[in-house]
């Protein structure tokens, strides 16, 4: 049992349906948003109950918490579910959450804001006994910065306090060059934050991005379900994730993962958690950031360890206990995700939105697909461009990848440009397929073409 009656779905597209399928099959019912564009979208179709919310500029909907908070009074729910990114880990929209009586599906505010400032997180991790990269504190005043990166070292990367999700990051090799991006920086965090303090940190080259999924109840039982290497990216935007980690050592393995559960422990974390690290080329691990919500690569975690991530997030909400311990939990097989947006790789990722004219979906043995699009909708240009996530499981590496690249042969998508011909070369190469990669790896194979 949940404790949960009725659910507010705070958010749009696949993560939407995905946490209405968790809810209905709780036996609780979910209540849809939608924007003016998504009037007719699959989810609010599924929902027991929608409502409008605004205007299709995310803006005026999806990110005004006054519509979000009507709409679940309006509703009589007794919980909001904020998904990812939108409000998801915005501490000021789970205190009105909390402060309307209503149970926020999240951490809380408190851990939110500790978290979401990225200076205060490496303090934390700092405390929980756990290497974080060697960096600064935040940084306010701009003068100081270039006393501040001579000290830490060059190459740096710049990054927005408040950022996330890979956004606000800049490389710098240089004094010159931190000076010559410092402004757009700070007014880049600025606009994209609301906060323009940045702070410093040292590169660490050749990495491979690791990141552990944790569940935590308040009842202080906190486990991990193994790790996911996110390496594959385009400035710092994910595009294939795997799980397990490829050629990871056990005991780096089992070290990534303690700091990661001794974190939230540090924290007072509750609900779906992940912490991301960095690994250097002789897997010495670096904490960078905590995702203090659920992440948009958590299926290939469900495949691996068995375990439903947001059903969890609705026992935690309603105050039960884990449903497991760590003991229970295995680790079974090999899953990856791979990313379909409505992007042109051949035009530098450019979004590409428009009706989606023909939609042929994968099936058969350890392949899932998540998404919020049917053939004939619309890939609005007020959103992200994700189309689909595409999952495969296998019983090893091989067989996951072999059964990516029969999923891909059978993902057809008509009227946008996507990224599905990019995973069919990625998911065919042998460097890949060797693995492991790190996280400039595809930036060098796109420029080698």
């Amino acid at each position: 049992m949940t404790g949960l009656r009725r659910v507010l779905v705070a958010n749009r597209g696949e993560i939407a349906v995905r946490i209405i399928r968790a809810c209905h099959a709780a036996d609780i019912e979910a209540v849809a948003v939608y924007s003016d564009a998504d009037e007719n979208a699959r989810w609010v179709q599924m929902a027991d109950d929608a409502v409008h919310i605004g205007r299709s500029a995310a803006q005026k909907s999806y990110l005004d918490p006054d519509a979000l908070l009507k709409a679940a009074r309006f509703t009589d729910v007794d919980a909001v579910h904020p998904g990812y990114g939108f409000l998801s880990e915005s501490a000021a929209f789970a205190r009105a959450i909390i402060e309307a009586d209503l149970v926020f599906i999240g951490p809380p505010p408190a851990v939110l804001e500790q978290m979401g400032d990225k200076a205060a997180a490496r303090r934390a991790a700092e405390a929980a006994d756990i290497p974080v990269v060697p960096g600064s504190g935040p940084i306010t005043d701009p003068a100081e910065a270039p006393r501040v990166a001579l000290e830490i070292g060059f190459p740096l990367l710049l990054k927005a306090a408040a950022g996330g999700g890979g956004r606000g990051i800049r490389p710098v090799r240089d004094t010159e060059e931190l000076l010559d991006v410092l402004p757009g920086a700070r007014a880049e965090a600025r606009s994209a934050f609301g906060d323009a303090t940045i702070y410093l940190e040292r590169a660490v080259p050749n990495a491979r991005h690791v990141e552990v999924q944790v569940l935590a109840d308040e009842h202080r039982n906190v486990v991990h379900l193994f790790e996911r290497d996110c390496s594959v990216q385009r400035r710092r935007q994910k595009l294939l994730e795997e799980a397990p980690a490829p050629a990871l050592r056990e005991t780096t393995r089992q070290a990534i993962t303690s700091a990661a559960v001794r974190l939230a422990e540090h924290v007072g974390y509750r609900n779906a958690g992940t912490v991301e690290f960095l690994v250097d080329s002789d897997e010495n691990f670096y904490f960078i950031e905590m995702n203090a919500r659920v992440q948009v690569e958590h299926p290939i975690t469900e495949a691996i360890s068995g375990v439903d991530v947001v059903a969890e997030q609705l026992r935690i909400a309603g105050g039960a206990p884990l449903a497991l311990d760590q003991d229970s939990i295995e680790c079974r097989g090999v899953a990856i995700e791979l990313r379909i947006n409505a992007e042109d790789p051949e035009r530098a990722f450019t979004p590409t939105p428009g009706d989606i004219t023909a939609l042929h979906l994968p099936g058969g043995p350890g392949v899932r697909v998540d998404t919020g699009i049917s053939q004939g909708d619309r890939i609005s240009p007020f959103y992200d461009s994700l189309i689909a996530k595409l999952i495969c499981w296998g019983t090893d590496r091989q067989q996951a990848y072999a059964r990516a690249r029969q999923a891909l042969a059978e993902f057809h998508v008509e009227g946008v440009a996507s990224t599905v011909a990019l995973h069919r070369r990625l998911t065919s190469n042998a460097e890949l397929g060797d693995g492991p990669v790190h996280t400039m790896w595809l930036e060098q194979v796109l420029a080698d073409d």
